[in-house]
């Protein structure tokens, strides 16, 4: 609990510094790669964990890396994260600012779980049905998760909302009804 709020310190932080640069989407483009690129690389996620690396090397090798691809005030940031020991915290930082993000601009975001991929069209159909039911007066983005498992159908969560009409499901209860019946 104690990293969650930690993390959603500095991204309250790092939001606020985006606002300034009048950038919060471009900014979250772009703290989520580096967030992305922490988490799937584990050679990264090596070299940042290290207590063998100084502070400066860290913060040598972000800055050249980063040089030309984010600003500056964004370098600082991750220095400050590196200063304060808290660059394991990246990925749980960027969850955040998107959460934070969405609520500046009247976004939900809403898990859908479905067996397989959606095309750019049909997630916008997904999105302008949802939008209605579950936005609350905001616009619903869904967040695809593949699970071939639940056979077709889809699992919708928004917050502790959770309506599920897979097929696996739905099966499961005909299942009951007819074992009942016997």
């Amino acid at each position: 609990m104690r990293d969650a709020t930690i993390a959603a310190n500095y991204a309250e932080a790092l939001l606020a510094l985006a606002e300034r640069a009048k950038d919060p989407a471009g900014w979250g483009v772009m703290f989520g790669d580096i967030a992305d690129a922490v988490e799937r690389d584990p050679a990264l996620r090596r070299f940042l964990e290290s207590p063998r690396i100084s502070e400066r090397t860290k913060n040598d090798v972000l800055a050249r890396a980063l040089q030309d691809r984010v600003p500056r005030l964004l370098v600082r940031f991750l220095a400050m994260l590196l200063h304060h020991r808290r660059q394991m915290l990246i990925g749980e930082i960027a969850r955040e600012y998107n959460r934070l993000l969405d609520q500046l601009e009247g976004r939900v975001r809403a898990d859908v779980t479905v067996a397989r991929d959606m095309d750019g069209a049909e997630r916008d159909a997904l999105a302008a049905r949802l939008t209605p039911t579950l936005g609350g007066g905001r616009d619903v983005v869904p967040v695809i998760r593949i699970h071939p498992p639940i056979l077709g159908g889809m699992i919708v969560r928004v917050g502790d909302t959770v309506a599920d009409g897979s097929v696996r499901t739905r099966l499961a209860r005909l299942r009951r009804r007819l074992a009942a019946a016997q």
